[in-house]
């Protein structure tokens, strides 16, 4: 049976340094899945791994009829997913009434729905030591006004993560919800379109290089969560002790 690992956002940012270092890694793999909008940059970062072998999936995640395609190519294939990494996602800065209402739901709709659809689709591929990567984001550990949707999405993640990962464990499928904070990738090219990042997300930014490497550790450790560097690790222990009405006091 085929070995795969299938990996969306492929094209860019984090989930293009995933297919990077899980394209160099020594991970038994027959098939890379590169799941993407933009089909001939997926082919180009194709071309620079030529000891691996990829099949290119050209969907736009935002649509229901995109995760139709993907389990049309499980049912034709049969492969075991040993990997699964749901790297696709976007978000926007602004306050709500800044940003337009399709920007709003595409959130939603990338960052949750298509996320938990991808997900389920794959898991009767799933065997025993197969593994689930999931782009939360440190964003996802208190509300965050000014992000306030996205930050909602990515809390989504970790609380669906966490859960399924209990549900799966027992079947020895482990799942990991990644949780960085801000990454120097083009992800800030759309968030910042209405306004720019605050000074300290930008000071912070971490390589994605790094979050990545850390990430794939961690899944290989089969830990739930994933948090590189040291502020955002006392940022999530201080959402969790300090109330949040506190902290929230701080937005001007």
């Amino acid at each position: 049976m085929k070995r795969i690992a299938v990996i969306t956002g492929a094209s860019s940012g984090m989930g293009r340094e995933f297919v990077k270092q899980l394209s160099e890694s020594s991970l038994s793999l027959d098939e890379i899945w590169l799941i993407a909008r933009r089909e001939e940059v997926l082919r180009e970062i194709s071309k620079e791994y030529p000891e691996r072998t990829f099949k290119i999936l050209p969907l736009d995640l935002e649509s229901p009829d995109a995760w139709k395609k993907y389990q049309e190519e499980l049912e034709k294939s049969h492969p075991t997913v040993r990997i699964l990494i749901n790297a696709a996602g976007y978000g926007i800065i602004g306050n709500t009434e800044e940003i337009d209402v399709t920007d709003q739901t595409g959130m939603i709709r990338l960052n949750c729905e298509a996320l938990e659809a991808i997900t389920q689709i794959s898991i009767p591929y799933f065997k025993r030591g197969s593994r689930v990567i999931q782009l939360a984001s440190a964003s996802g550990f208190l509300p965050q006004p000014g992000f306030n949707v996205y930050a909602a999405s990515k809390a989504f993640v970790i609380s669906y993560s966490r859960a399924l990962g209990r549900e799966l464990r027992k079947k020895g499928i482990y799942i990991t919800a990644v949780c960085p904070g801000p990454v120097q990738t083009e992800f800030f090219d759309r968030a910042e379109k209405i306004n720019h990042s605050p000074d300290y997300k930008k000071i912070f930014r971490a390589s994605k290089e790094k979050v990545v490497a850390k990430a794939l550790r961690d899944s290989h450790r089969k830990k739930t969560i994933s948090v590189y560097g040291c502020s955002i690790k006392i940022m999530r222990i201080g959402a969790k002790i300090i109330p949040h009405e506190w902290l929230l006091k701080g937005y001007r």
